[in-house]
């Protein structure tokens, strides 16, 4: 069994990595990743009860179904209603569902709307979804419309005019509308938080990550003909997944909780992998070869913050690759480096050398690895999914507020759009919306927080 102590080792992070590239995209934290702040004023946490929370699940495919997998692994809710336009797919998924002794939910599968139905039918606490995403905003909004809470896989959406919509009903309806990342809630991730809520690094200055990670297989179909995910490719250029590098940046960094962001220039390279990947698999006079491909296989995008930090972030997943998020986090005192998984601090490590992260895990391993690290490494991407799910949960269920909101989903989700706009007009500065509205500036940062 992988323990969290395992990662500081070595093995954690062979066993991590390999957890991420077994899920592919991943498509897919206290209102930090563990921490938890007060409700934003227009959102309203439901009343807490110790009752399970009542489930509705939209999308039980690849990604859906490792999410059921964890949800009915606790047994603080019960997953009510399952929505997925396979039929098949919904049956396997009440199969699991009753095998698990829970009483059978209720199917909607007549077309590719019938969340709305079920939205509008049955009595639940919140709907998940984890369908692709051009489907993410319109199943919340259902879900909020009716009076439920919404929690999306990421990233929310492609476009700002969504973002605000997410807002905008959230507000109005005074729901919840969580991001699913969970990348968030990685063992080196939350390490990090305690260590900059503890100020060893001092004040942050900058950071840096990326989406490096080579997943052209999961763009073509073993015919060769396009996915959704590789359709976005022939239309968008820009940072098409931003939320898994810039998540984890963002907690540590306070946006929406005391600072956010301000700008950012963006800059796409040329556009050669995709049709490398379709000849070399599917030949030359296939038609995924012969497409014109947007993307550009490497995204550069800067981004500086109202209070002057900033964050370097890329996306290249259509070249041959090594897996890496980077994750650094550089600070007045000292440095995190995640592709080492080593830090240097000042006064404390010796001249211009590198110390493991081990050397630190005694003091600053995050309470939710401490305690849950062990049943959580059973499931999906180092064990981060369990303890997306069991945070989610657990906050609804106690009337608490979601690690990651609305203001999160949206601002995270619109530097799809606004890097697209930035690489169409040759790098130019494009300004981020403010969807917090002024409440950034006395938004209480992230705690720490255990199980």
């Amino acid at each position: 069994m992988f323990q969290a102590s395992d990662y500081r080792e070595g093995l954690g992070r062979r066993t991590f990595i390999k957890g991420i590239s077994a899920a592919g995209l991943g498509l897919a934290v206290s209102r930090l990743t563990m921490g938890l702040a007060s409700a934003a004023e227009s959102q309203t946490p439901a009343p807490a009860s110790s009752k399970r929370v009542k489930v509705g699940i939209v999308g039980v495919g690849g990604r859906g179904n490792d999410l059921l997998n964890i949800l009915l692994s606790l047994s603080n809710n019960e997953v009510r209603a399952v929505c997925d336009i396979v039929p098949e797919r919904a049956a396997s998924a009440a199969d699991k569902i009753t095998k698990a002794g829970f009483p059978e939910p209720k199917l909607y599968m007549k077309g590719e709307r019938d969340f709305e139905r079920m939205c509008e039918t049955e009595e639940l606490d919140i709907v998940i979804t984890a369908t692709p995403v051009d489907w993410h905003v319109p199943v919340c909004v259902a879900a909020m419309k009716n009076g439920k809470h919404a929690a999306t896989e990421v990233h929310a959406t492609y476009l700002l005019d969504e973002c605000w919509e997410l807002v905008e009903t959230a507000e109005k309806y005074k729901r919840q509308c969580a991001i699913l990342e969970n990348y968030c809630y990685f063992y080196n991730v939350l390490m990090v938080l305690k260590m900059v809520r503890s100020g060893l690094l001092g004040d942050l200055v900058h950071c840096e990550s990326g989406y490096q990670h080579d997943v052209r297989y999961a763009r073509f179909g073993s015919d060769g003909a396009l996915l959704w995910r590789a359709k976005d490719m022939l239309t968008h250029n820009g940072n098409l997944y931003p939320t898994h590098a810039v998540g984890p940046v963002a907690q540590w960094m306070n946006i929406n909780r005391g600072d956010r962001f301000d700008y950012l220039v963006s800059m796409s390279s040329k556009s050669s992998g995709m049709k490398v990947y379709a000849e070399q698999h599917f030949g030359k006079d296939h038609e995924s070869t012969k497409h014109n491909y947007m993307q550009g296989d490497v995204n550069c995008t800067l981004i500086r913050t109202v209070n002057g930090l900033t964050i370097t972030l890329y996306y290249d997943a259509q070249l041959p690759r090594p897996f890496d998020m980077i994750y650094r986090a550089q600070g007045t005192k000292g440095i995190y480096l995640g592709t080492l998984d080593k830090l240097y601090i000042e006064g404390k490590s010796r001249n211009d050398q590198w110390e493991p992260s081990s050397k630190y895990a005694d003091q600053y391993e995050h309470p939710l690895w401490k305690e849950l690290g062990k049943k959580a490494t059973s499931y999906g991407h180092g064990g981060a999914d369990y303890m997306m799910i069991y945070r989610l949960i657990d906050a609804i269920q106690k009337g608490g507020t979601v690690d990651m909101d609305v203001y999160d989903a949206a601002s995270w989700s619109a530097i799809s759009p606004l890097s697209e706009k930035s690489v169409a007009n040759k790098s130019q500065a494009v300004d981020f919306p403010d969807f917090t509205r002024g409440k950034w500036k006395t938004n209480q940062p992230l705690g720490i927080v255990g199980a």
